[in-house]
């Protein structure tokens, strides 16, 4: 375990000084949500039964969210990177503890998706956002939202371990793009198909959203849902927890046989 801790904690570190080293991509990442939230706050609001403020409010943890799930196609395209450039190989021919690679990766990327969502919270807090429930509920709802990041972020280092190529990675993420569109990130799901809403529905992005949304008082949870939304903390921890405990030992386990 103490082999564990210190070889997580020197994966860790070299994934921020990654990060350290790029300060432009990190900052067109962080930019991104928080033109999405403007663009659409204003322009799709105005179209919307819903006023302009209200919606906003009810944005902000879809954007949330949808930034999580962008841990998908952040773990793949590093994890690709690795592999296909044999940071990976050099990884393994080292005294390094097996599972501490793709841990590392995935608490580093946690530590810049936690600092990184201030600037959408702020950003939310001027256009109309606020944490209408009770301070025990808002870090409830964080936690569930960094949990969330970090199932995506292993499931996307399994991902990128099993298709050991950048454009491959980069291909596969962009389709990922679409996740969000099929949930109740953007818009309510109440008036789509009967099929489409069931989709939507039990998609992971959508009980996390509707989570959000409860715990920070922001929208209350739609009638006649499927279980996930209408149990929305119990279905996002229940996505959440099995994404981890389904992705993490397939990472572990990827990157031990170098396939």
């Amino acid at each position: 375990m103490s082999a564990l801790a210190h070889d997580g904690l020197a994966m860790t570190g070299r994934q921020l000084r990654r990060v350290r080293n790029s300060p432009g991509l990190a900052v067109l990442t962080q930019m991104m949500p928080i033109n999405m939230l403007l663009f659409f706050g204003y322009v799709f609001g105005s179209a919307l039964a819903m006023p302009g403020r209200e919606y906003r409010a009810f944005l902000v943890p879809g954007l949330l969210v949808a930034t999580a799930a962008g841990g998908l196609m952040t773990g793949m395209f590093q994890a690709a990177a690795d592999t296909h450039r044999g940071v990976m190989d050099r990884f393994r021919s080292m005294p390094v503890s097996r599972a501490a690679v793709p841990l590392g990766q995935a608490a580093a990327d946690l530590a810049v998706t936690a600092v990184g969502t201030v600037p959408l919270l702020l950003v939310g807090l001027a256009v109309g956002w606020r944490i209408e429930g009770s301070a025990i509920d808002a870090a409830g709802a964080v936690g569930l939202l960094l949990l969330f990041r970090f199932a995506c972020t292993c499931a996307g280092i399994f991902l990128g371990l099993l298709t050991r190529s950048e454009d491959a990675a980069g291909q596969l993420g962009a389709s990922s793009f679409v996740l969000p569109l099929l949930s109740d990130a953007y818009i309510p799901t109440d008036h789509l198909p009967g099929w489409l809403r069931t989709l939507a529905d039990w998609n992971p992005i959508s009980a996390v959203t509707t989570a959000l949304r409860d715990l920070f008082g922001n929208a209350p949870v739609p009638p006649d849902s499927a279980w996930p939304v209408a149990h929305p903390v119990a279905g996002a921890l229940t996505w959440s927890l099995a994404l981890v405990a389904v992705f993490l030992p397939l990472a572990v386990r990827r990157y031990s046989r170098g396939e």
